[in-house]
């Protein structure tokens, strides 16, 4: 049974959110009204873009917990020179968000990949220097959004079809990764480098340099993510998405994004940030506590985490079946010369 709940994971995973979008909208008809659902979407989009970094890390048997603070620093930069600056033309800001998020994501992987620091000790390192150094730069003050251009907070809230251009963005992020993962050799040489280290050396991939492109990359989305969520919000300060990146590796595991590396989908990605954003949206419209939210959500990524364990034991345990026969064969044949 439960392996063919694995199977069609990310079908079942999209049923359960539509059957709790409806459970609640059952309680309160304005939830599943066409303008919350856009603005519920919208709401999420920030997360979905993360998420996408954070698989790309995952596939190469990574992780990148500097996410949030790579966002909060870019942002923080791009609010203090909209602050000083306000002539500097929008999409200059937002280029500089992504470069600047791009080098910090290459930082990380030039640790790991050239001095061999796992992942986790390298992000967790570097997330504590990029709010050091936003204390640095704000001296622990705040740009506030009286503080901040029309042009730099109307962006993301421009509407085009009636979506935000924040949702937009999301969308565009999910076909973008979703071609680079499935039609460029570096994309795949992802999911191989995550999956199969002996294929990967036997075909000339390097797994090191793939961890490094990963972190470019959810670094790049990252720094973009800084003047989105920055603009959004309309307030810059040294906490902000403290603690964001926990729901950004949330959104992955419940969305069958291994952490072992080799196994995840941009769909399964997406339906895992939805999976939140819905938890998120809903629990608050039935009225339950902020305390029960954490658990509830904390269930989830427990679940998901066993899920995702469970799958890949199976698939180990198959190679070790198929594997033992061949074993004995060449020992009987060696035995009878």
């Amino acid at each position: 049974m439960i392996k063919k709940l694995l199977k069609y994971r990310e079908l079942l995973l999209a049923v359960v959110i539509v059957l709790m979008v409806f459970g609640v909208g059952a309680r309160s008809p304005e939830f599943i009204g066409v303008g919350n659902l856009l603005e519920m979407f919208n709401d999420t989009s920030i997360l979905i873009i993360l998420a996408l970094g954070q698989m790309m890390v995952l596939l190469t048997k990574g992780i990148d917990l500097s996410m949030a603070a790579n966002l909060a620093l870019t942002g923080m930069i791009v609010a203090l020179i909209n602050f000083h600056h306000p002539d500097v033309p929008v999409w200059a800001l937002v280029v500089l968000a992504t470069l600047l998020g791009l080098v910090m994501g290459a930082i990380n992987g030039l640790l790991v990949w050239k001095i061999g620091i796992p992942p986790i000790v390298v992000t967790l390192g570097t997330m504590s220097i990029y709010r050091g150094i936003i204390f640095l730069l704000s001296n622990g003050g705040w740009i506030n959004a009286h503080q901040m251009s029309p042009d730099f907070l109307s962006l993301p809230r421009a509407t085009f079809i009636g979506l935000p251009l924040l949702g937009w963005c999301a969308i565009a992020a999910l076909v973008l990764v979703a071609y680079f993962l499935r039609y460029s050799r570096t994309g795949r040489a992802l999911y191989t480098a995550g999956g199969n280290a002996t294929a990967a050396y036997y075909t000339g991939i390097n797994a090191g340099k793939m961890q490094f492109v990963s972190f470019c990359l959810s670094g790049a989305l990252a720094g973009f993510c800084g003047y989105l969520w920055i603009s959004r919000f309309a307030v810059a300060y040294v906490d902000v998405a403290n603690g964001f990146e926990l729901q950004i590796v949330a959104a992955c595991v419940i969305g069958g994004i291994s952490t072992m590396g080799g196994i995840g989908s941009v769909v399964g990605c997406l339906l895992g940030a939805l999976f939140l954003g819905v938890i998120n949206n809903a629990l608050p419209v039935i009225e339950v506590s902020p305390f029960w939210q954490m658990a509830i959500s904390g269930g989830v990524i427990v679940i998901a985490v066993i899920l995702n364990e469970r799958a890949n034991k199976r698939k180990g345990r198959l190679i070790l079946r198929h594997a033992a026969p061949v074993h004995s064969a060449h020992t009987e044949s060696g035995a009878r010369s």
